[in-house]
């Protein structure tokens, strides 16, 4: 059962990312004093993860966003064990986040089929309620996705990012000679000669104070969370977003993308990270790129041309840096297989750490197992020296 309500929803274009909606689970059934019969427990209110769903679809589908489950059957003389009242599923796309109405994670949805209990339903009257049933939970809860793939581009605005995107793949995001021309992320895939697919995230250009919400913000940094790689987009010229704005190079660039990401979330700087050096096309390009390897082979040396505020914690360390040209198509082909080197090597290694903690789990299994019964034994052999 599906009732409406109004809906506070964030939305980019056409694209939505959270949600807020009112769920309850239902009541339970009345008892039956007499016979002393149980009502039916209330439904319960699920999220379930569907691959092909998007938060606009299901904005869309229930404009007014008020879901509540069925109500338990009363116990009766034909039937003194009512029913359970029908549970109401929410269908969600895959990558939510799910959060209570202060800000509590209930859970996440990681993959399909995935369900996550929101709202419990009413017990059913019985006995100890005095035959009287229960209301069923009620619950603001707050859906918030967070893309899932495999590479995330991150750069300042109008390093090139989108014109990459459509280049390593069949991905067609807006494209001009402005920034902020990505309002909304863009998920493409590579495809590759053994059929292997990898997904790319190109999200909205940060500024200087995203982690402080300024621009896009924490919109779309979150969408960081979940890539599983980064790959830092710079242009190699440098960047200055408007004449009222400082001009940074490009290692100045890649210096201030790493500290918006330390402030907005340390562990995104553990994320194995690789480096485009865009615009490779640019008249003294050839030069500017050495420049910038000289300053990332050693870029300690070059900290002190920072505010102490603006220098990370933590200086990323490139697996691979790519000169490239998204215009041309200049280094594309060795990108993109560095990207599946990248992604390789990392998934071998989660696949040995999975193993590793597979392995010792059933050796302690194992154990446990083997150390039940010597202990019984132990016992009835001292409980026969007593007697």
């Amino acid at each position: 059962m599906v009732h409406c309500s109004c809906v506070l929803f964030r939305k980019y274009g056409k694209f939505i990312d959270n949600l807020r909606l009112f769920t309850r689970g239902g009541s339970g059934g009345m008892g039956y004093p007499r016979l002393g019969g149980e009502g039916g427990k209330g439904g319960d209110v699920w999220v379930v993860a569907h691959k092909k769903m998007t938060l606009k679809q299901l904005k869309d589908k229930y404009p007014q966003k008020r879901f509540v489950a069925g109500e338990g059957a009363n116990s009766r003389v034909s039937a003194l064990k009512g029913s359970k009242g029908k549970d109401c599923e929410i269908p969600v796309p895959v990558g939510i986040s799910v959060t209570d109405g202060n800000g509590k994670i209930i859970g996440e949805l990681d993959k399909e089929k995935d369900r996550i209990l929101v709202a419990e339903g009413g017990l059913g009257g019985k006995f100890l309620t005095n035959f009287l049933p229960l209301k069923g939970q009620k619950r603001i809860i707050h859906l918030d996705l967070k893309l899932i793939a495999d590479v995330g581009l991150v750069g300042f605005p109008n390093a090139g990012k989108s014109s990459l995107l459509s280049q390593i793949s069949h991905a067609k995001p807006a494209i001009a000679d402005y920034a902020f021309t990505t309002l909304k992320p863009e998920l493409g895939k590579i495809m590759y000669e053994d059929f292997k697919q990898i997904s790319v995230a190109d999200l909205p250009g940060l500024i200087e104070g995203a982690h402080m919400n300024k621009g896009m913000g924490h919109k779309f940094l979150k969408h960081i969370e979940r890539t599983r790689q980064l790959l830092f987009v710079v242009d190699v010229s440098g960047f200055q977003l408007s004449s009222k704005t400082q001009y940074r190079t490009a290692f100045e660039t890649i210096i201030l993308l790493t500290k918006e990401l330390e402030l907005y979330k340390e562990e995104l700087q553990t994320k194995p990270a690789l480096l485009a050096v865009n615009k490779m096309d640019l008249p003294d390009a050839q030069n500017k790129f050495h420049v910038l390897m000289d300053q990332l082979k050693n870029p300690q040396d070059f900290l002190h041309l920072f505010e102490k505020n603006m220098i990370p914690e933590k200086i990323v360390e490139f697996q691979h840096v790519i000169p490239i040209s998204a215009i041309t198509g200049e280094g594309i082909d060795e990108l993109k297989n560095c990207i599946r080197k990248s992604v390789d090597e990392y998934a071998n290694q989660e696949n040995d750490t999975s193993h590793k903690k597979q392995l010792l789990n059933l050796q302690i299994s194992n154990t446990i197992s083997y150390r039940e019964p010597l202990s019984k034994n132990t016992i009835s052999s001292s409980k026969m020296d007593t007697i």
